[in-house]
């Protein structure tokens, strides 16, 4: 019943420019949510605070009405050069993290990119319907191709596309991101819009719908969420660095964990304080302490503004350790337990592929491709 639901709530939605029915006189859907985490490397603390504990707290908010969506993007994973014989193993642990991090596949949809044909194709519609000038002006293209050298693919170059793909599919509503994607998120828009201006004639002769993308919002995850290397506290905490000192692996054990916290960059001032552009190390910390204990950011003042970092830094490693230890217990069952990931990723990519085929079929019609047979 509840995919039926859906069909007919987004058959109402999808035709929401008729201007002759008031607001409130259409049904509506609840609203949806999607977000993903590659699966290249280990996942970090970064990845788990600013990503999957957000969702995390968004499913089990009891004022959230909405349907949401989480996959582990392996196809963003190729971008850059990955190991092939790693690949299918690091996405099982990061579908594995989610539910260990509290996922409850009862709630939310977990799936795996690559499980959806779909985004693959609808990528390279949208492809052929994206200006090459609007690629050209993506930020992030340019400081990792930097990294790159010789190495960078048409598809880092291209990914963003993939990105709007993906979210585009599922007539997502609201996409969760840190402050560095949004420039993505308004990618997504502007494709969606013009795909729509373009093709949307074509379409309402068809399907009688009048778009067939709805343009996704950024919901910023909230503040405090953006976890910095452990080295530098200017650059992000990142799975890809080199060193790996720079990171808290979220499988790191407590012995491991300490030892990074003890060795991490610190200053000569005196006492903790929050916000001071001279001390990023120091507001890292006490981000990381705040987010991993729950506790806001003047209860942590409090408790912190006349430590020094002898004292401070063995309290945020016991905080890390006791915050992600029944998660590490959760994921090492999970693991143990092959067939049970498997029926959850096979359920959430049947759902997924529901909402996704439709879309991907009104963007094939659009554009005026000859229908595939049935049987397909």
């Amino acid at each position: 019943g509840a995919a039926a639901d859906v069909e007919a709530a987004e058959g109402t939605a999808a035709t929401a420019t008729a201007p002759a029915e008031p607001e409130a006189a259409r049904p509506t859907r609840p609203p949806r949510v999607l977000s993903g985490v590659q699966p290249t490397g280990t996942l970090t603390l970064g990845n788990y605070l600013g990503a999957i504990k957000q969702w995390v707290d968004l499913q089990n908010d009891p004022d959230n009405t909405s349907d949401s969506l989480f996959c582990v993007v392996d196809l963003h994973a190729i971008t850059a050069p990955h190991d092939p014989k790693a690949l299918a193993q690091q996405t099982r642990q990061a579908a594995a993290v989610y539910l260990a991090a509290g996922l409850d596949p009862e709630k939310v949809t977990i799936f795996v990119q690559s499980h959806v044909r779909a985004h693959s194709e609808l990528a390279w519609l949208l492809t052929c319907a994206t200006p090459m000038g609007w690629m050209n002006r993506m930020i992030q293209f340019k400081e990792k191709s930097q990294k790159l050298g010789e190495d960078v693919s048409l598809g880092l170059y291209s990914y963003p596309v993939l990105m709007a793909a993906d979210i585009l599919l599922y007539q997502t509503d609201l996409v969760p991101v840190g402050s560095d994607q949004t420039q993505h998120i308004e990618l997504t828009r502007d494709v969606a819009r013009r795909f729509n201006q373009q093709y949307a004639k074509k379409m309402k002769k068809i399907t009688k719908k009048s778009r067939v993308f709805r343009e996704p919002k950024a919901m910023i995850v909230k503040e405090g969420a953006r976890v910095m290397s452990l080295l530098d506290g200017t650059s992000k905490m990142s799975k890809s660095a080199e060193n790996d000192n720079s990171r808290i692996n979220l499988l790191d054990p407590p012995n491991v964990i300490r030892n990074k916290f003890k060795r991490c960059k610190t200053d000569s001032f005196v006492g903790m304080e929050w916000d001071n552009p001279e001390r990023p190390e120091c507001t890292n910390l006490l981000t990381i302490y705040s987010a991993v204990t729950g506790k806001s950011k003047e209860e942590v003042m409090e408790e912190c503004k006349d430590m020094n970092w002898g004292t401070f830094k063995p309290l945020v490693a016991d905080a890390v350790i006791a915050h992600l230890e029944p998660i590490q217990t959760r994921y090492e069952e999970i693991m143990a337990q092959p067939e049970y990931l498997d029926s959850v990723l096979a359920a959430g990519a049947a759902k997924a592929n529901e909402i996704a085929e439709r879309t991907l079929k009104d963007a094939y019609a659009a554009m005026g491709y000859l229908a595939r047979p049935e049987a397909e």
